[in-house]
């Protein structure tokens, strides 16, 4: 949906800013009204795209970073501090400047007397909507401390397994760039020496040392279009995503995708659980649990899934039964909810499952780096191995016939 920048008044006269997401401009005015802001200035500023990543955190701060400052913040709460006094405490040891501008500002707002969780939808673009309901939640309960306390574990977690899928995935990509970069070198500019050598032979060629040359030569020749077509590419891709039926068609095609279709489901799954099973632990009412989860859960046609299944919900059917019709989500989600549902314990057993889950990405990421390793090594060789035969077959029947 897109973003708008505001700028405006509230109910008491005093300016105010920022930016919040909406369908259009009428619900945005709406949505302002509703909070008693009354906007003079309305402006578009682009789309909102659910992220690809694991964390929807934007603008130069990391999860960790808006995990431990949240830790923090619950922390000096806990311990008797008012609000604006651990706020201040909080931006003051900061060490990323976007947060503790953010942080500042924030403090400022509720010095002037607005509620944290509305000065905190001033700076929306930093904190997402699941950190801003939960702090909602904290505020009208008297409880805010626990509940950023909760808030913290959520960001710790999905920051962990952040961690573990880079540090995974770092070492094969190394390999593929170097692997790649070594290879387009010897093709475009060592091969091209040897291969007009062999031209100079005056006998047939064989097969693979005609590939060799054609493919050396392109390289040699429009080598410098490569990284201009891959650019172009991944930004018409890119382009293609921002629309609707793109982004769906994409997402679909990352649950179908051998291998890693399967580890894309899981993890969506393990962040739609704990997203969940933390609003509803916090005291949000189903139906918005249900809201902010899809929103977050990085994939349009389960967030699609999930929206159904909302409706479903709101026409009085179980979560459990909702999601089983749907048919997108793994057999044990609808099936540990429908036990937590009738025991009373739904957060309980979303945690479990979202622990569930998590613990078989892990042990997928390994099993796919045991396979990735080999195979990408196994690939290295081929091509030097075609490289080789291609340059020693025609040296080999030379001297035969000279033999």
């Amino acid at each position: 949906m897109p973003i708008f920048d505001y700028s405006g008044f509230d109910s008491q006269g005093k300016k105010v800013s920022g930016s919040l997401e909406a369908a259009g401009r009428r619900a945005a005015i709406a949505q302002l009204r509703q909070q008693g802001t009354f906007p003079t200035e309305l402006r578009e500023q682009g789309v909102r795209q659910g992220r690809r990543g694991i964390l929807a955190f934007r603008r130069g701060v990391s999860a960790e970073d808006l995990a431990m400052a949240t830790r923090q913040f619950a922390t000096l709460l806990g311990a008797g501090l008012s609000l604006d006094e651990a706020l201040g405490t909080v931006a003051g040891q900061q060490t990323n400047p976007r947060l503790k501008a953010a942080l500042a500002q924030t403090r400022e707002k509720v010095v002037q007397g607005d509620a944290l969780y509305r000065a905190l939808a001033a700076q929306r673009r930093l904190f997402p909507d699941v950190y801003i309901s939960m702090v909602e939640v904290g505020e009208n309960s008297g409880d805010l401390d626990r509940v950023l306390g909760r808030l913290a574990d959520y960001l710790e977690d999905r920051a962990r397994l952040q961690a573990r899928l880079t540090s995974a995935l770092a070492y094969p990509l190394l390999m593929l760039l170097v692997g790649c970069g070594v290879l387009f070198f010897l093709v475009s500019y060592v091969l091209p020496n040897i291969t007009r050598m062999l031209t100079e032979l005056d006998i047939p060629l064989p097969l693979a040392t005609r590939l060799l040359i054609r493919t050396s030569g392109f390289f040699h020749d429009f080598g410098w279009l490569v990284l201009p077509l891959l650019f172009g590419g991944l930004i018409l891709l890119r382009r293609y995503g921002r629309t609707e039926g793109g982004r769906l068609r994409l997402d679909r095609l990352l649950l179908r995708l051998p291998l890693f279709g399967r580890l894309n489901l899981l993890l969506a799954t393990a962040r739609f659980s704990r997203t969940t099973a933390t609003l509803l632990q916090s005291g949000l009412p189903l139906l918005r649990c249900l809201e902010l989860g899809g929103r977050l859960i990085g994939n349009r046609l389960l967030a699609s899934a999930v929206a159904a299944a909302a409706d479903r919900v709101r026409e009085g059917e179980s979560l459990a039964e909702a999601l089983r019709r749907e048919d997108v989500f793994p057999d044990m989600l609808p099936q540990m909810i429908a036990i937590g549902e009738r025991s009373g314990e739904l957060e309980n057993m979303l945690f479990r499952v979202a622990d569930s889950y998590e613990r078989q990405v892990e042990m997928t990421i390994d099993r796919l780096l045991a396979l990735l390793e080999p195979a990408m090594i196994l690939l290295m060789a081929l091509a030097v191995g075609f490289i080789v035969l291609a340059i020693l077959l025609p040296i080999f029947q030379a001297s035969q016939g000279l033999g």
